[in-house]
């Protein structure tokens, strides 16, 4: 089911009103579009069929949001499966800063508002967390106190995880499945986790004697990872570098970032410039998380519009379609599967 938006009422109530006007702008950016409950149908009845795993709250968009709403607009049915709420995420707006892990707490509700609010832009109706809503909670970094806890997405019961993620995928049928790679893109404990469950879900999910109080088996045809080319991190780092910002002063090259994948790895770009403004809409929804004025809004506006709208893949599992973009890489994740 699509996460209900549940309000957080900080203390002061000009936070509330300042964020309210942030979520207002992001949802301004496009036609107005009126909140669509998800409501039941055959999965089937969708001719194309994509689910995405990610790990909190903003990961979907920053990595893959570009490719959710250029499927979605095209009619196939963009399944979101979130395994937790961020409450250990950093905010990046003061009034806010309360709603802190170490502090009042509720952040985690906060940043399901504002998840619905760029699904909203991205135009996906179906977002799901994992277990249901709460159910694990935001890892944090390796050796925080956060990473300690027995409910985090870190120390969650793996079948227990697994067989969540399993019932999504008997349910939706997915013929392509994304997640990050083995080492989460970046080291995020909470990234390494969704990787894991989701390898392990795609098995099991085909297997007759996995999970079978969860509906019939259903295997995925093609399995992706979220990747970066390292052509495009040295194009980040250039374009902030002559901007005279310092935040790849330390960086001598895309192979001293993490997350980059050479461009001989790359199997897959999709081209979403055309959805370029959704995704800045749900990037702007994500408000705590993501500055307007920050990186990834310098990023769009000096590597262009064409270059922000490219999202990249690295085929794991399927049989790989046919390469008729830039490097012979697929620009169709469901290329090969008619």
């Amino acid at each position: 089911m699509v996460a209900s938006m549940t309000s957080v009422e900080p203390g002061d109530s000009s936070a509330h009103d300042d964020e309210q006007s942030v979520l207002d702008e992001a949802r301004a950016v496009l036609d107005p579009l009126e909140a669509r409950p998800w409501v039941d149908m055959e999965a089937l009845d969708h001719a194309h069929r994509l689910l995405l795993v990610h790990a909190h709250p903003d990961d979907e968009t920053i990595g893959t949001g570009a490719t959710m709403a250029k499927y979605a607009a095209e009619g196939a049915l963009v399944t979101l499966v979130t395994c937790t709420q961020g409450e250990e995420g950093e905010i990046l707006v003061p009034d806010l800063e309360h709603l802190a892990a170490g502090r009042d707490g509720g952040l985690g509700l906060h940043r399901a508002d504002e998840l619905a609010v760029a699904m909203e832009a991205l135009r996906v109706t179906d977002h799901r967390f994992l277990g249901g809503p709460g159910r694990w909670r935001d890892s944090g970094m390796m050796d925080t106190p956060a990473n300690e806890a027995p409910t985090c997405f870190w120390r969650a019961d793996f079948d227990e995880a697994v067989d969540a993620l399993v019932r999504v995928i008997r349910d939706v049928r997915p013929q392509v499945v994304v997640t990050y790679d083995a080492n989460g893109g970046y080291g995020h404990p909470d990234h390494i986790q969704a990787h894991r469950v989701t390898v392990a879900a795609v098995d099991r999910a085909a297997d007759p004697a996995g999970t079978p109080d969860a509906g019939e088996p259903w295997e995925v045809a093609k399995l992706y990872f979220s990747a970066i080319p390292k052509s495009y991190l040295q194009a980040a780092v250039e374009a902030i570098r002559e901007s005279g910002s310092e935040a790849f002063e330390r960086a001598g090259s895309p192979d001293e970032l993490p997350g980059g994948v050479s461009d001989e790895e790359i199997t897959t770009q999709i081209d979403a410039a055309g959805q370029l403004d959704a995704k800045l809409a749900a990037m702007r929804a994500h408000a705590t998380q993501i500055a307007v004025d920050g990186f990834f809004f310098a990023l769009s506006n000096r590597l262009g519009q064409q270059a922000f709208g490219r999202e990249h893949y690295v085929l794991v599992r399927g049989e790989r379609g046919r390469g008729d973009g830039p490097n012979g890489w697929e620009t169709d994740l469901f290329a090969g599967l008619g």
